[in-house]
Order: structure tokens, then C-alpha cells, then sequence
């Protein structure tokens, strides 16, 4: 399935993405994190369904009440539309705007090619829907000895990495030091962004990296892989968390 998610903050309209129903407070929180609009989990106070004029919760639509001062938050929202508007999230202008508010992960994770190389059919029994339809991505959380704790499908695999970043937030686990982000698919600016935003030190995909996507993790410290699959694996950037 494919719908429409309305976020709207304090009762005013924000956003619209398109997204896979299920996990909709998951979506949310980790896409106000990942962008920058939140500093923490705990400036959320509240996701709630709205509720029409019968009293019925609204189908897709969530407002979300935050903790963060209102002067603050107006100005969190005005620098964040000046620099996808000014840029539309590509180029030099992007990457140094994100790696100023972006803290670069942990330089201690460190994983071991025999796990990597088993993260694949780890995450591929967990894809329930796909398997099914053959329709969604995948993003995964895994630790550093390669057990799984989270993975979320979407139709869009930007909204299946927010899913597992606001599961991890809503637990309290961010910044996600002593992790790593699989998904399935290639790694895009807008993933490796949001894996960075998250803390997280090590990202890898199924598929290739865009060029883009490389420059990112080169400049903001994480540690990048692609072609993860069929028993081998290319390291793009930062290649010391990968053991010998």
C-alpha cells in the first residue's frame, strides 16, 4: 500500500509523504529527528491522530506536539527550508550545512567482515511484505556483532531508515554509537544523511552508493559500504571500522 501521511505540527500542516501505513508515530519521529527539526525524542510531547468533526480519528493525518521553545523551533524551520530551497539538497552548499549540524559518529565501532557478510539473510527473513509483494524497501538495525534489533519496510526507502531512527529514538537510544543501518537497495545523499544525523557509525547497502552519498560520508566521518551481498562487499569511506 501507498497513502498520503499530513504532519502537521501544533495543528497547522507541515508535511506531506507518501509512505506505507503502519509505524506512522515511528515515520514521524525519526523524519523531525533525521531533518533536524527535533534535537531529541524528548521535544516530542505528543503524536496524535486528528479527529474529525464525528469525533473519528482522521485517517492519515498525525499532529504532532512539541516540547521546543516556539522562537526556537521557528528558526530551526527557517534555517532547514533556506537550505533545501537554496540547494534543493545537492552539492557543496548541502554537504557543509549538514556536516555543521551533524556530530561525526564514534570512531571506536568497528565490525568484522564474517558479520557482515551475514547481515543480508539476516534482513532478508525479516522482510515479510516484500516477500509477499515484491514492492518495498528495507532498512535495518543491527549491532556491531551483527543481532538485529529493528527493521521497518516502506515503499520509500528514505521513510524505512526514519522508521528504524524513530524506533531507536523512542527508545532512548540515540546517538546510535555502537550500531550499524543495512538497507536494501542503493544508498542515496538523503540516507546517509539521515544514518549521520542518528549517530550512527557504519551504513551499507545492497545495491551501489551514489556519488553523492559518498562525498557525505566521507565528509561527516561514516564509515560506507555497498554491494553488500553474494559474499563480498566494497568500502567506499572510512575504512578503519572494517577489522582486518
Amino acid at each position: 500500500m501507498e497513502e498520503p501521511l499530513e504532519i502537521r505540527l501544533g495543528g497547522r500542516r507541515f508535511t506531506i509523504t507518501m509512505r506505507t501505513p503502519g509505524h506512522d508515530q515511528e515515520l514521524v519521529a525519526g523524519f523531525l529527528f533525521a531533518e533536524g527539526f527535533i534535537a531529541a525524542g524528548r521535544e516530542i510531547d505528543e503524536i496524535r491522530s486528528v479527529r474529525g468533526s464525528d469525533g473519528r480519528p482522521e485517517a492519515n493525518i498525525v499532529d504532532v506536539i512539541l516540547n521546543a521553545p516556539a522562537e526556537e523551533l521557528r528558526e530551526r524551520l527557517k534555517r532547514n527550508f533556506a537550505v533545501t530551497s537554496s540547494c534543493g539538497l545537492c552539492g557543496k552548499t548541502s554537504i557543509d550545512a549538514i556536516r555543521r549540524r551533524i556530530a561525526p559518529p564514534t570512531r571506536d565501532a568497528a565490525i568484522s567482515p564474517s558479520v557482515l557478510l551475514g547481515l543480508g539473510a539476516k534482513m532478508r527473513a525479516e522482510q515479510v511484505i516484500f516477500a509477499a509483494t515484491g514492492g518495498l524497501h528495507a532498512a535495518a538495525l543491527f549491532d556491531l556483532a551483527g543481532n538485529l534489533q529493528a527493521i521497518r519496510e516502506d515503499v520509500g526507502r528514505h521513510n524505512a531508515v526514519d522508521k528504524v531512527i524513530g524506533w531507536a529514538l523512542r527508545k532512548e537510544m540515540v546517538p546510535l554509537a555502537d550500531a550499524m543501518v543495512m538497507v536494501s537497495g542503493r544508498l542515496s545523499f538523503e540516507i546517509v544523511q539521515k544514518v549521520a544525523a542518528a549517530g550512527v557509525p557504519i551504513v551499507a547497502a545492497v545495491s551501489a552508493p551514489s556519488s553523492l552519498a559518498v562525498e557525505l560520508a566521507d565528509e561527516v566521518g561514516t564509515t560506507l559500504i555497498g554491494f553488500l551481498r553474494d559474499g563480498a562487499f566494497n568500502v567506499y569511506t572510512h575504512p578503519e571500522r572494517v577489522l582486518n
